[in-house]
């Protein structure tokens, strides 16, 4: 069974930084393309950061210069890397495993990130 565990969430003051983590299990890691989403309370899940099984990176214009998404495919591992947090950034944020040609698309459990004003 594949498996996509979020790690890292917490509260921060806006300003801090965080850094999530996303380990993957059963999945061949390195032909995925991975993804951070988030979901506010009362608002769809939006896509923060992708990046392809390549390298290739994209962001969302809200977090655009201050997150970076990072994979370690040695580790089977997906990084968001948060800097400046702000308060509109807290969500449950999901880590995503989806490889087009297979037709699989996985999530995981999210973690919890709240910024205090």
């Amino acid at each position: 069974q594949v498996q996509l565990v979020e790690s890292g969430g917490g509260l921060v003051q806006a300003g801090g930084s965080l850094t999530l983590s996303c380990v993957a299990s059963r999945i061949i890691f390195k032909t995925n393309r991975m993804g951070w989403y988030r979901q506010a309370p009362g608002k769809q899940r939006e896509l923060v950061a992708v990046i392809t099984s390549g390298g290739n990176t994209n962001y969302a214009d809200s977090v655009k210069g201050r997150f970076t998404i990072s994979r370690d495919n040695a580790k089977n591992t997906m990084y968001l890397q948060m800097n400046s947090l702000k308060p509109e950034d807290t969500a449950v944020y999901y880590c995503n495993a989806e490889n087009i040609a297979c037709g699989s698309n996985y999530w995981g459990q999210g973690t919890q990130v709240t910024v205090s004003s």
